[in-house]
This record gives structure tokens, sequence and C-alpha cells, in this order.
């Protein structure tokens, strides 16, 4: 019988075994956050590979970090939530000494894979420890800190990352990490000693991990290829694609004839975790593409610093936290699809609104869109999580939250890809189109390009030194019109979701004591489960 958290824990180790927890999870989510505002210091850095091989080192992380949910459930059960926190740490110290010691993307890369293996190891071994070890009274206490610590990757990490990539370097980041783990390992594992815990003999999938590695790996090198090497014109992305659809056959005949899946196929039989799941990996596959998408054009695009770029996103967090807290006592009253629409809704209005965003140098235009993204953010998790688990109980249950969190953070990386192809196609559409028409081949009698040129050259300017500085101009008009497509059409995407909600059945709480509090814990597991 596992020793309980009052019985061990006293005093200031309460406050200490709390910041312990709470420094781990947030290092590991600092780090996916942070790294987004370094990407184009590190792109350049590496040799002076373009922008969009940075990426692979954040998608490829963020693919790891979702396989490491399903690991850690196996390994937690065989040696014990606390030898795995204090192993996965270690593991992740040395992980992010290589990310800083590295010269080239092909050092860098794998490292930054490891480093998200391991980090994913901890997430829901965190959880663990903290459901098991805390009392019933001050979960709600718990759930604060947690709400605060999951809305890092979207508010205060980008400025931190932004001060770290201007004024230290973007190698800093990963040298703070070395620090941090070997502390936080050091002091849980000093807390913890001798801690018991109930062994688990399951077997694991080994044979459906490597499959789901391969299906998730291979999705990912296409989208974060396909770009630079033509697609399917690339022998090697062909090759890639028909690995995946070998290997995903066999994923899904394996994983439908395993006792003790992986990935709980069988889950998608019910019509709410369906809906639920669809909603929330296609929510934050737009969530997330888009804020990276965004912060890294403020840089390349508008010249702005990454300080100055990562502060856009700061005042998310003003109604992020108190919208999370809130969310939790809501979705014990309400229908959790009047919630997850209005949320839905407020997401198309936030997108909407940023796509109309065409001033270079107004920072403060996107301030308030930006203030009410924030309580969307917050209001996005909680929600679905009821709505997606509703129907189901026990074990079905916490593994429909535990596979929902994987699918959402693999969402998440391939929209980061997804976003930066769309940027990509759109940036020449507009470009030709803003040239037809300044340059009077649509108009024939709107020719503003020979209008201004002629005022140019008669002060004295020239015509190459024109030629040029228009070029620029219609590039970067066109590049803003392509950031705009992106927010709109996600803006387009959030409204029909918010009509697909209503394809579930009504997800009201149960009036039950013990249902509700079987809600607060598995609403507690996913937050701590976002990146």
């Amino acid at each position: 019988m596992a020793t309980t958290f009052s019985e061990r824990l006293h005093g200031w180790r309460f406050v200490l075994f709390n910041a312990v927890l709470a420094s781990g999870h947030m290092a590991v989510l600092f780090n996916a956050g942070a790294y987004i505002a370094l990407m184009p210091h590190v792109a350049g850095d590496l040799g002076g590979v373009k922008p969009s091989f940075g990426t692979w080192a954040q998608t490829d992380f963020m693919i790891a970090l979702a396989l490491g949910f399903p690991l850690s459930r196996w390994l937690s059960g065989k040696y014990g939530a606390c030898a795995v926190w204090v192993a996965a740490f270690v593991a992740y110290a040395s992980a992010s000494y290589l990310c800083a010691i590295s010269d080239t993307l092909w050092l860098f890369l794998p490292a930054r894979i490891l480093l998200g293996l391991v980090g994913g190891l901890t997430l829901p071994v965190g959880q663990s420890l903290l459901l098991e070890e805390y009392p019933d009274h001050l979960k709600l206490l718990g759930l604060g800190v947690w709400g605060l610590i999951s809305m890092m990757p979207f508010t205060i990490s980008f400025s931190v990352g932004g001060i770290i990539a201007d004024e230290f370097g973007w190698r800093s980041l990963f040298y703070l990490n070395i620090p941090v783990a070997l502390i936080v390992a050091a002091i849980a594992g000093a807390l913890l000693a001798g801690r018991e815990f109930e062994r688990s003999y399951i077997r694991f999938d080994a044979v459906g991990f490597v499959l789901l590695a391969v299906v998730l790996g291979g999705i990912q090198t296409i989208l974060n290829q396909g770009n630079d090497f033509d697609w399917l014109d690339s022998a090697f992305l062909r090759v890639v694609l028909a690995l995946v659809i070998v290997a995903l056959i066999l994923f899904v005949v394996w994983e439908l004839g395993e006792r003790h899946p992986v990935l709980d196929i069988r889950l998608f039989s019910h019509g709410n975790f369906v809906i639920g799941a669809l909603a929330s990996t296609v929510g934050f596959l737009l969530i997330q593409g888009i804020l990276s998408l965004f912060i890294v054009q403020l840089q390349v695009l508008l010249g702005y610093s990454s300080f100055l770029a990562s502060m856009v996103f700061l005042p998310m967090i003003l109604l992020a936290v108190p919208v999370t807290l809130a969310m939790h006592v809501m979705t014990l009253e309400w229908d959790a699809r009047w919630l997850v629409c209005l949320n839905f809704l407020g997401f198309a209005g936030v997108w909407y609104w940023l796509g109309l965003f065409d001033d270079a140098a107004s920072f403060d235009q996107v301030f308030w869109p930006m203030l009410l993204l924030g309580f969307c953010l917050g209001s996005f998790f909680v929600p679905l999580t009821r709505l997606t688990v509703h129907g189901l109980s026990g074990r079905q249950e916490r593994r429909a939250a535990e596979e929902t969190g994987l699918l959402r953070i693999v969402a998440g990386a391939f929209g980061i890809t997804l976003q930066g192809v769309l940027f990509f196609r759109r940036t020449p559409f507009h470009q030709l189109h803003l040239a037809d028409n300044f340059g009077g081949r649509r108009f024939a009698s709107l020719n503003l390009l020979q209008e201004f040129s002629l005022r140019l050259k008669s002060a004295g300017v020239a015509p190459e030194a024109i030629n040029h500085e228009f070029g620029l101009f219609i590039k970067k008009q066109a590049a803003i019109l392509a950031m705009n497509d992106a927010f709109l059409l996600a803006g387009y995407l959030f409204a029909g979701l918010a009509g697909l909600i209503w394809l579930a059945p009504p997800a009201y709480p149960s009036a039950h004591p013990g249902r509700r509090k079987e809600i607060e814990d598995i609403q507690a597991e996913q937050l701590m489960e976002e990146p």
C-alpha cells in the first residue's frame, strides 16, 4: 500500500514537494514554448539552415513528447513513479547538454527528440504523484498551480524565451535546463526515497509502440520536408509514405487484437469520444500552428526582436488562468456542449479579428485580440475533456483522457508544419496578385507602379533602387496577407467545429458526489498533460 502524503510529508516538506513537482512540470512545458521564440536564432546558428529546417526540432520534439505518454504508463507500473521521475530528469539534463553543444542540425535534432521523449515521461508521472499524494481537501489548490503552469507555453515562456535569445543566446535555454533538471531529480529522489508502489505486471505493447512511432514520425517527416523537397516528387518521401501506409494498417489490426494496447482504438466506437477528440485535435492543431507561425513571422517578416515578438502573447495570461479555474466549476453544473460551442465561436471571432491585421508597425493592434485569445485558451481544455469522456467510466475514462492528450500533442506538431505550408503557398499567390494590380496588368488605367516610379525618378532615385524597394514592399505585404489567410481559415474552421459539437449527446454532469469527484480528478489529469 502506497504511503500517503499526509503520513510522509509535513510542514516545509509539503511546500518543497509542491515546488519540485511544479518546477519539473514547468521546465518541460517552458522548453516546449520558449523554443518557438528561438527558432530563427537556432536555424541561423546551426550551419545557417533554412527557418523551415529549424521547425523540425520543434515538431519532432512534440511527436516524441506524445510517444512518452504510453511509455510512461508502463515504466511507472514496473519501476514506480518516483524512480521514473528521477531517471527521466537525469536524462533530460543529458539531452539538454547535447542540444546546447550542437553545432549542426544533425546532432541538435536527435537531441531534441530525446529531450521530448524523456519530457513526455515526466508529464503523466508528475500528475500521478500529485493525484496519489495530495489530500482531497487540497486538490483544488493543486489545480490552481497546475492551471497556471499549463498556460506557460502560450504566455510567459514566449516572453522569457525572447529575452534569452536576445540577451544571452539560444544555447542558454538548454544550459539552464541542466541544473534545474538535476535539482528536481535530486530533491524528488530524497523526498520520496523508499516510497512503496503497487507493481504492475502488464506486458508492454512494444509492437504497437514501434508501429505508432513509425506512423507519427513518418507523417511528420513528410510534412517537415514536403515544401523543401517537392513532396512526392522526392523518392525518399515516396518511400516514407509507403512505409506509413503499411505501418498504419498493421497498427490498426494489431491494436484491435491486443489486450493492453498502446492506443485503445476501441474508444472510437463511442460517439462523444470521437467528436470530442476530433474537435480537440483539430482545434489544437490550429491554435499551436498559428501561434508558432505568428511569433516566427513577427521576427522574420516584420523585423521584431525575439523579445518584442514574444511580448505580443503576454496579454493572454491575464485571462487564461482565472478562466481555467472557473471552467472546472462550470463544467460540473453546465452541459459541456454549450461551453465548448461558445469557446469555439470565441476562437472564430478572435482569428477573424487577427485576420484583419494590416499594419506592420502597429504593435497595439494585436493587444486586444490577444487578451481575448487568453480567455478562449483558458476555456478550451476543460469543457472539451468533460465532453470527450462523457459516457465512459473507470479505466476507459482515464484512457480516453490520456489518448486525447496524446492526439492533441501530435496535432500541435502537425499544425506547426501545416501552417508553414499554407504560408509558403499563399505568399506567391498574393505577390503575383499585388504585382498585377500595382503594375497595371489587371486594370490598364491603374498603373500605380509607373506613377510611383516616375515621381521617384524625378527626385533622383536610381531605377534599380526603385525596382528593388518596390519588390521588397510587395513581398512583405504579400506575406502579411498570407498570414491573414491562415487566421481567416482558422476562424472558419472553428465556426464549423462549433456546429459539429452539437452532434454529440448532451454532456450533463452527474449529481452523484462520488461521480463528481471522478470528473474533477479526470479534469485534473487532463490539465496537467497539456504541452
